[in-house]
């Protein structure tokens, strides 16, 4: 029997130092959970999405040491790694997900219980009021703009890494349709006008509880002008003339590789 489980703390995965690149996406062995203290692990199973199996994971708590033999890597970096083999690391990064979510539902939200867990079922459930808690899931999009003069636009938004431009993104609100969500966002933080709104593809993104939803709009009027809240600058890129773009294995960089290859309006 597989007994392996991702091992977590926070959104960074832990490894072994020794534990191979090729191998990310397997899982330890569970036994593993012995070179922690387990009174302070919340380790746990839950179905998984696409087969009868399960997946298993290991949460260590925010602040522990890690014993010496181990290291921790961001998986936002692991998603670059599985990148470059075709893996979406679709079992680690529902891991991931659930796992920051059972550490943020420990307790009831309407009367402060301690949840209990409902078992084989990504839920927990109050025993004093009854309240279930399923794991937040929180809808963003975000969207490839581009011109008659096939340029894209690319934002520096102030969270970014110097240098660093990516696509215009933003959280959906209540009441709002993911469309609208796009027409607002790219309105309110660079002050464009944009027409031919289309899906391309979505991606979990644990960081901690998005689902992230790609699209691809043409620009129609305005003159770019960035808010200078979230966006510090922003501008029209040719293919001869790009930043530096974010990582392999985001939705953003799926989003403008399928412009630079010229597939984006194939899609």
């Amino acid at each position: 029997m597989n007994e392996n489980a991702f091992f977590f703390q926070g959104d960074t995965l832990l490894l072994p130092e020794d534990f191979p690149d090729s191998a990310i996406n397997s899982g330890l062995p569970l036994e593993l959970s012995n070179d922690f203290d387990k009174n302070t692990l919340d380790i746990f199973e839950i179905p998984a999405l696409d087969t009868p199996s399960v997946i298993r994971a290991v949460s260590v708590p925010t602040g522990t040491v890690l014993p010496s033999s181990w290291k921790g890597i961001p998986v936002r970096r692991v998603l670059t790694l599985l990148s470059a083999s075709g893996d979406e690391g679709g079992a680690l990064i529902r891991a991931c997900h659930i796992a920051q979510w059972r550490q943020a539902s420990r307790f009831c939200g309407a009367c402060g219980a301690k949840n209990t867990d409902v078992r084989g079922e990504a839920q927990r459930i109050c025993p004093v009021c009854g309240q279930e808690e399923f794991p937040r899931i929180c809808p963003a999009v975000i969207v490839a703009i581009t011109d008659d003069k096939n340029r894209i636009l690319l934002a520096h938004n102030k969270k970014f890494r110097t240098g660093v431009y990516s696509l215009i993104s933003g959280f959906s609100e209540a009441g709002e349709t993911l469309e609208s969500a796009v027409v607002r966002e790219i309105r309110e933080e660079v002050n464009i006008e944009v027409r031919d709104i289309a899906y391309v593809k979505s991606q979990p993104w644990p960081f901690p509880n998005s689902l992230m939803i790609g699209f691809k709009a043409r620009f129609l009027s305005g003159t770019i002008k960035p808010d200078g809240i979230e966006i510090e600058d922003a501008a029209w890129f040719s293919r001869d003339n790009l930043p530096e773009l974010p990582a392999e294995g985001s939705l953003s960089r799926f989003l403008i590789n399928s412009w630079l290859s010229g597939n984006l309006y194939e899609s």
